[in-house]
């Protein structure tokens, strides 16, 4: 019956609209508007019937709201990444991309239905009047947003706002009983591209990239520099997650790895000549020996980078496939604030592979292709991944590398399933462990506060058995123990328990020293490094 119905519809749609055309066309003599300069043929189609419908419609109409619902199912059938950005969310957009925004210069997070300061932006507008971690947000200019249910996006409202604007906030501390006012000048605070960047061992440091802004290398240099300065001779680049961002800002770091000359990427497209981005002689880190992390989540910016580092042999890349997106996008301003961000190229690695997985499946489906990555075992099995010889292509040293479909690393990690239980999927999915470790970290911060790395945090955590802790936690908040499951899943429980108690105490350095005890692609990437491998021991014909 369904079939039928869907074999039915095109021609009940074309009796439709014939009717509808044929009363137009009998009540045309009646209309007090004239048509006639109206061209249904020019390609300014779209244009011409929203005039004739705002001329003519029976009812009034909106029509600006009709071109704002109508644009992006225009642009959905060109390609996943062209896409419209509303004038309302301009200000998001750039501020994402820029690297700061105009604010009070905090993270927070919404428990028990209170606003509580995670850390303050050091030297930001709230560091500077007191505002201290553990304080509680209870109100915003006299409004009570405590106890209320409020959204996370209502707070972000309340608290960022023009520089130079003032807002009066309300704290709740521990130790004090009434409520300190304190009024707070926005100011500009910046958003970080690099989450850390500290030394794994004495002669390897990691540097994390969340994203490619427009701070994104200058802060990157300050970071590699950084652990060159603590004694690095090697470097892991965690890209991992990392959906990519400004194209500038990508160049400008390959270029810090390659001598003159050496391709970095080519672009091209219909309307777009060939253009191609070489080395420039900068070449920085020469002599330093650079390990590249990715994963299913590595894309666009960030697959250039893994490429070009891939194609150059400059660097031994590390995990699962990358997401497989190669399209160059432009963002064209229109008249009312709004723009669209329109594909213009596709990009190619230096060997000439382009990377763009396919999308004439529609949208939905290329999305949904992460799920079926999962369904054929790819991220456990990498003889799962078929790759056809016609997309094989040779590095600078003549090594085996695939197009097609994301950058296929030099050696593969699979995905970690050992440690996964029912207990560890209900303090998973309920935020018990991100809970707990706020409360932990919270009741404790005069003592956990006096260490100044993630070993020593970690040490008193482990010699005052905060697992135990964190379980009788989960069962004030109805998730009871189960031995079982606890014991697969002990380990991850109490380090990602250590690290985000870490975290709230001195930030992403307490974080990433700690989680790596169950990162299996960070330790395989540290095995790596010590075993001196390079590219060049590397064969993947």
């Amino acid at each position: 019956m369904k079939n039928k119905t869907l074999i039915y519809i095109p021609l009940l749609i074309a009796i439709t609209m014939a009717a509808g055309i044929f009363i137009g066309n009998t009540l045309k003599r009646n209309s007090q508007v004239s048509y006639s300069g109206f061209n249904m043929g020019s390609p300014n189609k779209i244009g011409t019937i929203l005039s004739l419908v705002e001329q003519g419609y029976v009812d009034s109409v909106d029509i600006s709201n009709i071109v704002e619902k109508t644009i992006p199912d225009i642009l959905k059938n060109f390609d996943p990444h062209t896409i419209y950005i509303p004038a309302r969310n301009m200000q998001e957009v750039r501020e994402e991309m820029q690297g700061n925004f105009s604010g009070i210069g905090v993270q927070f997070s919404i428990q028990e239905d209170t606003v509580r300061v995670v850390d303050v932006v050091k030297n930001g507008p709230s560091f500077k009047i007191g505002l201290q971690a553990g304080d509680r947000i209870v109100e915003v200019n006299d409004s009570t947003i405590a106890g209320i249910n409020i959204p996370n996006s209502d707070v972000l409202k309340l608290l960022k706002g023009k520089k130079g604007t003032k807002v009066i906030v309300g704290i709740m501390r521990s130790g004090v009983d009434e409520i300190l006012d304190f009024e707070i000048t926005r100011g500009d605070i910046p958003i970080y591209s690099v989450d850390v960047s500290y030394m794994i061992n004495e002669e390897t440091g990691l540097i994390k990239i969340n994203k490619f802004a427009e701070t994104t290398y200058r802060e990157f240099m300050e970071g590699v520099r950084k652990l060159i300065n603590q004694g690095a001779q090697k470097i892991i680049i965690d890209l991992r997650g990392n959906v990519g961002g400004y194209l500038t800002a990508v160049l400008r770091m390959v270029d810090e790895f390659l001598e003159k000359d050496e391709p970095i990427l080519f672009t091209k497209g219909v309307n777009q000549p060939k253009k191609t981005y070489n080395a420039s002689a900068r070449n920085s880190f020469a002599g330093i020996g650079v390990y590249v992390l990715i994963d299913e989540s590595t894309a666009s910016a960030s697959e250039i980078f893994a490429g070009a580092m891939q194609d150059n042999d400059r660097g031994l890349i590390i995990g699962r496939r990358s997401f497989g997106k190669g399209l160059v996008q432009e963002q064209i301003p229109l008249t009312d604030g709004s723009a669209i961000r329109l594909t213009v190229a596709r990009y190619y690695t230096p060997s000439g592979r382009s990377i763009q997985r396919p999308y004439d499946g529609g949208t939905e489906k290329y999305y949904e292709d992460m799920y079926e990555r999962m369904h054929n075992g790819e991220f456990l099995i990498v003889d799962s991944i078929n790759f056809a010889d016609s997309l094989k292509y040779t590095t600078k040293s003549g090594r085996s590398v695939y197009g097609g479909g994301g950058i296929m690393p030099d050696v593969f990690v699979p995905a970690d399933t050992s440690g996964i239980s029912e207990y560890l999927a209900k303090l998973s999915n309920r935020g018990i462990i991100y809970q707990f470790a706020y409360y932990y970290a919270d009741r404790h911060r005069n003592e956990l506060s006096k260490f100044s790395n993630a070993s020593e945090i970690e040490n008193y955590l482990e010699d005052n058995n905060v697992l135990n802790d964190l379980v009788q936690y989960a069962e004030t908040k109805g998730v009871p123990v189960d031995q079982e499951s606890l014991k697969i899943s002990e380990l991850i429980i109490d380090m990602q328990t250590k690290a985000y108690i870490a975290r709230n105490i001195i930030g992403e350095e307490g974080f990433y020293p700690i989680i790596l005890h169950i990162d299996n692609t960070l330790l395989k990437a540290v095995e790596i490094t010590k075993q001196n491998l390079l590219v060049e021991n590397v064969n993947r014909n």
